[in-house]
């Protein structure tokens, strides 16, 4: 890893695409709920940061592939980190929703 490598943020529109093409892969939104409400990426989960343990209920295979996403990358900073924590070994923060140019729906 380069010195410039560790300033770089992840890139949602990228993450967005490895999510499209990883098969059962989940996208999650730790957005809250209102957050979510007023736009989000079709096809994600929202469960939000203060919820996160909540993932157990939803998603019990600990290897599934989780792309985890925000509104500007801190709360899925955190999330990736509780979420690695709890056993899931397959999780990738893909930052915050505010850089996404894709579409989202409401």
């Amino acid at each position: 890893m380069s010195f410039m490598s560790f300033f770089k943020r992840p890139d949602i529109n990228e993450g967005v695409e490895d999510w499209l093409g990883t098969e059962d892969a989940v996208l999650l939104d730790v957005r809250t709920v209102e957050e979510y409400r007023e736009g989000h990426i079709e096809g994600s989960v929202n469960i939000p940061l203060q919820n996160i343990h909540a993932v157990k209920n939803n998603l019990p295979d600990l290897d599934k592939p989780i792309y985890v996403h925000c509104l500007s990358g801190a709360r899925s900073a955190q999330a990736t980190s509780v979420l690695k924590s709890m056993g899931y070994t397959n999780v990738t923060d893909i930052g915050g929703i505010n850089s996404y140019r894709g579409k989202v729906v409401k």
